[in-house]
């Protein structure tokens, strides 16, 4: 009879310290979510999030595989989720989003002189842990009709690129940050064989996943029309 009333008084017990022990996530991290098509109000985690997490964070040195600063690693989306703590609904737990939205942080990141997110960029990833932290991702439509540097190619060059390659931190000496850096790599071929991984060039985003053919498109657009500063 004894026996009986400890396992009944200290069922309640276990339930109540098991209560709190939700999974982070409910996505198999090896199965991304696709859509067929983009949806303006969403904020996709293959289209969106990863391309900034690996072009301004996983970096050698900091958050790729090999250095895992303060075993922290941002290259793909397992990782990010669990060493970076990240809670889909609460952009506060952990200390990512904190770390890339609160410059006067001793984690401010990426740190100087590396170049900070945009306001764009730390939005984004705001509103995709908000929205779930889900291992998503859609099919863009690929226009290619209007392709100008002021738009197609900036927008390509900030997302992909000047994580790496900006006037503070010159990846291998190439500034992408400005447009003189960018018609010189345009029209010796660099910027081409390295996003098209060509051999010979260096293969390009360092670490992150190559360019779709659509943005290698309008990368060979622009520079075929003589890399206009458009």
């Amino acid at each position: 009879m004894k026996k009986i009333i400890i396992i009944i008084f200290c069922l309640p017990i276990f339930f109540v310290a098991c209560k709190h022990e939700l999974p982070i996530v409910t996505t198999d991290p090896t199965k991304p979510i696709m859509s067929a098509n983009c949806s303006p109000d969403t904020v996709y985690f293959l289209n969106d999030v990863l391309p900034i997490f690996q072009t301004y964070c996983a970096k050698s040195g900091c958050h790729d595989a090999a250095s895992h600063r303060e075993g922290i690693i941002l290259t793909d989306y397992a990782n990010i989720i669990a060493t970076g703590q990240i809670r889909g609904g609460s952009p506060s737990h952990g200390d990512i989003y904190q770390s890339i939205s609160s410059p006067s942080s001793d984690k401010f990141m990426p740190p100087p002189p590396d170049a900070p997110l945009s306001a764009d960029m730390i939005s984004k990833i705001k509103k995709w842990i908000e929205q779930g932290a889900l291992n998503n991702g859609c099919i863009a439509e690929c226009d290619t009709l209007d392709v100008k540097y002021s738009t197609s190619v900036s927008t390509l060059l900030t997302n992909k690129c000047i994580g790496c390659h900006n006037s503070a931190s010159a990846g291998g000496g190439i500034n992408l940050a400005n447009y003189a850096g960018v018609q010189t790599v345009a029209l010796n071929g660099r910027l081409l064989g390295s996003v098209k991984h060509t051999t010979g060039y260096l293969q390009m985003p360092q670490g992150g996943d190559k360019l779709s053919d659509c943005e290698i498109n309008i990368f060979q657009i622009w520079i075929n029309a003589g890399a206009p500063n458009n």
